[in-house]
């Protein structure tokens, strides 16, 4: 039995069926098949390869869609042009399969672009403390997000295209250049300016992954860098979503623009008999054995003085922003307690003059009254 007695037989037994049915049939056959063929193939790597080849499992993963997609497409097109089919179906197929193609292109670049920028960034895992780390982390992540972005319009566009009614339309409205033109050109300018904006963060560097800022009297640390907007995540966990233009065109504290040690401030009120010589040597010995501190920074200095108490002010340095806060607060409850229990004489206090009933001159000069003579003013 031949090739043709075979179809004639075909044919004669199912030739009730439309041909269209049994085009389209083949081609979801096909697709089917392909899609099996992959589970297939990547149960066998897997199996063979998985425990020896650890990172072909996260390839093969991350490569999902795009080789499922290639696979279903070089299924169609070896079965369509063998399948029945009419112009009235074979083309919308054929576009379809046009315009996927176009899309299985785009996809693989974008998936390249985020392999590439995952495998470079796996050089700067830390980045809490490391400048460099965070610089490039910032820039490549900026990077990306931006060549997606012009991956995607160029891919949608290309993919336009191929429709005649589309591109007519494009083609028309770029020549008139006319009210239609200015209002796009105008709902596109925030974007437009969040994405120049990126690509000025990107290279200029104003913020970067991980840094500590102050924007709009909220503190916090940049969490992500998007294509249009900056997520912050503030101290107590919630989330400030920033546009990118803002960092170009309005003012924010930077607080680890060049390097993460940052310097902590304690401000302390003690009285006139404090013995400052005292606490500064008792600072300098405990700060020494907090694992906070960094080792580089630690002083304390009166800075102010006022009718009733003088004011000092404790300098201690630390690796970042979050270790700063934390031994800030661990000197300042240590000092709170050190003057409390060994120089309680420092303490704040109010004083008053009191006239006394009696003669009690040198008492009035003194400006002091013991509390038995307040006790006998009052009563008197």
């Amino acid at each position: 039995m031949n090739w043709q007695t075979l179809m004639a037989d075909i044919d004669r037994m199912f030739g009730w069926i439309p041909t269209w049915f049994i085009g389209l049939g083949l081609v979801a056959a096909a697709i089917l098949l392909a899609l099996t063929f992959y589970r297939l193939a990547v149960w066998l790597l897997n199996r063979a390869f998985r425990t020896r080849l650890p990172l072909l499992g996260v390839f093969i993963e991350r490569t999902s869609g795009p080789a499922q997609l290639a696979l279903c497409l070089a299924a169609v097109a070896l079965v369509l042009p063998l399948a029945p089919l009419s112009d009235t179906f074979r083309t919308p197929l054929t576009s379809l399969f046009v315009v996927a193609f176009i899309a299985l292109i785009g996809w693989i670049s974008i998936r390249v672009v985020d392999m590439s920028a995952a495998r470079y960034l796996q050089n700067f895992r830390d980045v809490s403390e490391n400048l460099i780390a965070r610089k490039h982390v910032t820039q490549v992540r900026v990077f990306k997000r931006v060549t997606d972005i012009i991956i995607v319009i160029i891919t949608v566009s290309t993919a336009l295209m191929t429709f005649d009614s589309v591109r007519q339309y494009g083609v028309s409205l770029f020549a008139s250049a006319g009210a239609a033109g200015i209002i796009v050109g105008l709902a596109a300018r925030p974007l437009l300016s969040n994405l120049i904006a990126g690509l000025q963060i990107a290279i200029t560097q104003p913020i970067r992954i991980e840094d500590a800022v102050i924007i709009e009297n909220e503190w916090g640390w940049v969490e992500d860098i998007a294509s249009t907007y900056v997520v912050i995540r503030l101290w107590d966990w919630r989330r400030m979503v920033v546009p990118l233009s803002y960092f170009i065109e309005k003012p924010f504290q930077n607080w680890t623009r060049d390097t993460a040690s940052l310097i902590g401030v304690i401000a302390l009120h003690v009285d006139y008999r404090a013995d400052v010589p005292r606490i500064r040597r008792w600072l300098e010995e405990a700060v020494k054995q907090s694992k906070l501190w960094d080792g580089a920074v630690v002083n304390l200095q009166v800075i102010d003085a006022d009718s009733r108490t003088i004011e000092l002010r404790a300098l201690v340095s630390a690796r970042n922003a979050p270790q700063s806060w934390d031994l800030r607060c661990e000197m300042r409850e240590k000092l709170i307690g050190f003057i409390r229990d060994e120089m309680p004489e420092a303490l704040p206090r109010e004083r008053a003059i009191l006239i006394p009933s009696g003669n009690d001159d040198a008492d009035l000069v003194r400006g002091i009254v013991p509390p038995e003579k307040m006790r006998a003013s009052a009563r008197n």
